[in-house]
């Protein structure tokens, strides 16, 4: 199994979920580099569980401890490690069913990939837990592009079928996305939001879940970075963003809608603004040829419904080989969107400072 993304900025993940802690190994940051604790202690409680009622009852607080490559408050250009200790652990909850393969989890993959003797517990490796660290690295890059003027930020594109507004020439500003990262639920539209909070809290009432997507953004920045094919800004971006527990589809621009265009319409035709090249329209999402256009880039991540419910559902029970029923225990999300914003930022943000490096 590798743990390890990148060639300039390279991650190494470790750890599980009910394990005694989850970490991140970074190389490749240069020396130097100022970092603002708070703000990386701000994006960690964007992602951390048990902040409201719509989120699962389990408490992390995800304090972290930095190892090394980092003194006297900048970093020493040897590779950062973090770690978080785990402190809330319910490992009992996951006793009772080992055997038993909980649908739409990692579970049997895991038991077949690791010869049965991977972590089980909440999920072990497999677990949406191991995103805190990845929000750690985000959390770092951000701050590094924002020096740059590159700012990143996100919203709650949809809960199941309903809908917020999508980013655009007129909201697409850095005030907006500084508005969107203080909110507890991320939208442009607080009625539609409204009406997906009732949708969350009804779906845990019925021991359900639900799914949506997170509608993400980069601005300022410059063109240029990217190349064709095998390391164009969607594949290296999309890379991440599939590491993402739960995310199963990502669109640029306006995704699969373009294909209901004609070209004459989906194109994104050139003009002058300010002595500055720009389109008019960005359908491709400021992505042209797998290269960034200078326009704001514009993505979307589809995340799954939270697998782990109270309804019983079929499964197999793989000690015996035989058919089952499993109403799954245990403190679980009702919907992993809300949580998921700032780790699709991170994911972002890690890959554009992967692009950057690889432009110099």
């Amino acid at each position: 199994m590798s743990g390890t993304w990148g060639k300039n900025i390279e991650l190494s993940l470790f750890g599980e979920s009910h394990g005694d802690a989850i970490g991140i190994t970074i190389n490749g940051l240069e020396p130097g580099i100022k970092l603002d604790l708070d703000y990386i202690k701000e994006e960690m409680a964007r992602r951390a569980p048990g902040q409201n009622d719509l989120s699962t009852p389990r408490k992390e607080k995800d304090e972290f401890h930095i190892l090394s490559g980092y003194f006297n408050g900048r970093t020493t250009g040897t590779p950062l490690t973090m770690i978080i200790y785990n402190t809330n652990q319910h490992s009992r909850d996951y006793e009772k069913t080992k055997n038993i393969m909980r649908p739409s989890h990692g579970d049997f993959t895991g038991y077949i990939k690791y010869k049965g003797f991977n972590d089980y517990r909440g999920g072990g490796h497999f677990s949406g837990r191991i995103t805190a660290p990845l929000v750690f690295a985000g959390a770092i890059c951000k701050q590094i592009l924002m020096e740059k003027g590159i700012i990143i930020g996100s919203h709650i594109k949809s809960i199941k079928n309903i809908k917020d507004e999508d980013f655009t020439h007129e909201n697409l500003n850095e005030s907006t996305l500084k508005f969107l990262r203080k909110e507890e639920f991320p939208v442009l539209n607080i009625p539609s939001g409204d009406e997906m909070k009732k949708l969350i809290k009804d779906a845990r009432v019925m021991k359900d879940s639900v799914g949506g997507i997170v509608e993400c953004t980069a601005i300022n920045l410059p063109a240029g970075l990217g190349d064709p094919f095998f390391d164009s800004v969607e594949s290296t971006l999309s890379s991440l963003l599939f590491s993402i527990p739960g995310v199963k589809g990502v669109e640029f621009g306006i995704g699969f809608g373009i294909t209901e265009l004609y070209g004459s319409e989906a194109n994104d035709q050139y003009v002058m603004d300010n002595e500055k090249i720009k389109t008019i329209t960005n359908n491709n999402g400021g992505i042209l040829g797998g290269i960034t256009s200078g326009m704001p880039l514009v993505f979307r991540a589809a995340m799954k419904p939270t697998p782990s419910i109270g309804k019983r559902q079929k499964t197999i029970d793989i000690s015996t080989m035989e058919e089952c029923t499993v109403e799954i225990a245990g403190r679980h999300d009702p919907c992993i969107v809300v949580r998921a914003l700032p780790v699709v930022e991170a994911a972002a943000a890690i890959a554009i400072l992967e692009l950057l490096k690889e432009m110099k």
